[in-house]
């Protein structure tokens, strides 16, 4: 057999030589796998050639002839060798001006005729490749399916470090996403909205397992959430969400979508959207968000808030060319709307509602009831005491206005460590008396105040500077007052 003068014809480059020469071999032995096996690197070596966009057909061709040659499963060299030319064509021809999406379902169709090395990375980049070009075709979950995410590598899991050093999502992470955006997406034969739920049942415990063995992973929490809701399950839309806003509390699509649980409850979601536009982002992402929520204003006859929230997102939609909606143009012509008057923002409002909703995100996290023992306004920044064994300190300007010596808090810590800095997730006051004589006691009888000191003594308490100045107090001076338990640095208790 001439094998080997074929392949010193292809290496030399006289591919027309080593093809006729193999054309021939294959005319007398059809059913040989070692003529097949010849001519399919002569074929492979014309692929390479021709993979350009402008010479997409012959590519095309030339891929044709290896899938008519029907090379069994045992020749993994060679299809691995072609899921990296595949994956090089679509790259190319999806970033020129020649991509033709018809040509790329072709191509797709005699691609999915070769058995690969799965998984592999040859295998990743041919993904890669359909990925990019078919997201957001209809195509998409038909060559998902057909890729199968089970054959993603560890590997795909991991960020992607461009030349430039950026990173970009894992691949692993672009493919979910995607594949439930169009699950989230689907439309009928009839062009109109529908939901495949049998395909969305089978598709989320992949996606969970995602979400529990890559908690790195930012989005798939967000739309394993979006999926569940969709199926109807909001229990379990809840519980898989709230992991996810809680990293991401800061962007006001987390609290849209918690409200989306609550389609009854306009309470809740009136609490979540108050959260929701207090989150710095652009206005024109804004827009629908806002007029939602004016709707809610408008049922609570709240007249200037819905007026405040309809010129906001008019301002909006104008400065982007978007078209105003025909409800706003119908508000903007009432009576209610003609007596409001506007406020730059409705911050000072949507404030009433942030205990409500940090509380509804980390309403896991159980709540401890603590007493203030000290406060330093200018720092903002206050001493507490849950027990004998937790106290510390943390800033409270974004959860209290003001705050006392004495007041009872009830706190959900994030973490902090004894005696020293605390974190919290919220805080807010409350009456408890039975709590708060746990801290006090009555105090009575003279005062010690040792020559030369600002301060004093009443039996063990101690007696602060400014209690002295105030009161004018001197050594012996009968007092009588409360005193409030305090963390003794040196005695350590």
């Amino acid at each position: 057999m001439p094998a080997k003068e074929i392949k010193e014809l292809r290496q030399a480059g006289k591919l027309e030589e080593a093809l006729n020469l193999a054309k021939a071999e294959l005319a007398s032995q059809p059913d040989n796998i070692w003529t097949k096996r010849n001519i399919s690197w002569v074929y492979y070596d014309y692929l390479k050639q021709n993979a350009t966009p402008e010479l997409f057909d012959s590519f095309l061709s030339w891929l044709s002839e290896i899938q008519n040659l029907n090379l069994p499963a045992e020749e993994k060299m060679l299809f691995d060798h072609l899921s990296w030319q595949i994956g090089t064509i679509v790259f190319k021809t999806f970033n020129s001006e020649s991509a033709h999406f018809g040509k790329m379902v072709q191509l797709l169709e005699i691609t999915k005729s070769f058995p690969y090395t799965k998984p592999s990375e040859g295998y990743s980049f041919l993904f890669k490749a359909f990925h990019r070009a078919l997201k957001g075709t209809p195509n998409y979950i038909e060559f998902a399916d057909w890729w199968d995410f089970s054959n993603f590598r560890p590997e795909d899991f991991e960020k992607e470090k461009m030349p430039n050093g950026k990173e970009i999502m894992a691949i692993a992470e672009q493919g979910y996403i995607a594949y439930a955006k169009h699950l989230l997406e689907t439309k009928t034969e009839h062009g109109e909205m529908g939901f495949d739920k049998e395909k969305t049942g089978s598709f989320l415990p992949m996606l969970t397992r995602v979400v529990e063995n890559y908690p790195q992973l930012q989005y798939p929490a967000y739309f394993q959430a979006k999926l569940l809701l969709a199926m109807g399950d909001r229990e379990d839309m809840l519980s898989a969400l709230l992991p996810f806003a809680k990293k991401k509390k800061n962007d006001f699509w987390v609290w849209e979508i918690l409200s989306e649980a609550f389609p009854d409850d306009e309470e809740k979601v009136f609490g979540l959207y108050c959260k929701a536009l207090s989150c710095h982002s652009p206005e024109e992402m804004l827009i629908n968000l806002r007029q939602k929520m004016a709707v809610l204003f408008i049922n609570r006859q709240l007249y200037n808030e819905a007026r405040t929230e309809i010129e906001l997102l008019v301002t909006a939609r104008k400065e982007k060319g978007y078209r105003i909606p025909q409800e706003v143009i119908q508000w903007q012509s009432q009576d209610w709307y003609l007596r409001a008057t506007a406020s730059k923002n409705n911050m000072n409002y949507y404030a009433q509602y942030f205990e409500f909703a940090e509380g509804f995100l980390f309403g896991d996290v159980p709540e401890e009831k603590a007493i203030v023992e000290f406060v330093n306004k200018e720092r903002k920044i206050l001493n507490f005491i849950v027990s004998e064994t937790k106290h510390g300190f943390f800033k409270y300007e974004r959860f209290l206005k003001n705050v006392s010596i004495g007041e009872v808090l009830k706190i959900r810590f994030q973490s902090g460590t004894n005696e020293g800095l605390y974190l919290v997730h919220t805080v807010s006051k409350i009456t408890d008396e039975n709590f708060r004589s746990q801290f006090f006691k009555a105090v009575e009888g003279p005062v010690r105040i040792s020559e030369g000191k600002a301060f004093g003594f009443l039996d063990n308490v101690f007696i602060h500077p400014s209690l002295v100045n105030k009161h004018k107090l001197v050594n012996g001076a009968y007092l009588s007052g409360q005193a409030i338990k305090t963390y003794n640095q040196e005695k350590k208790q």
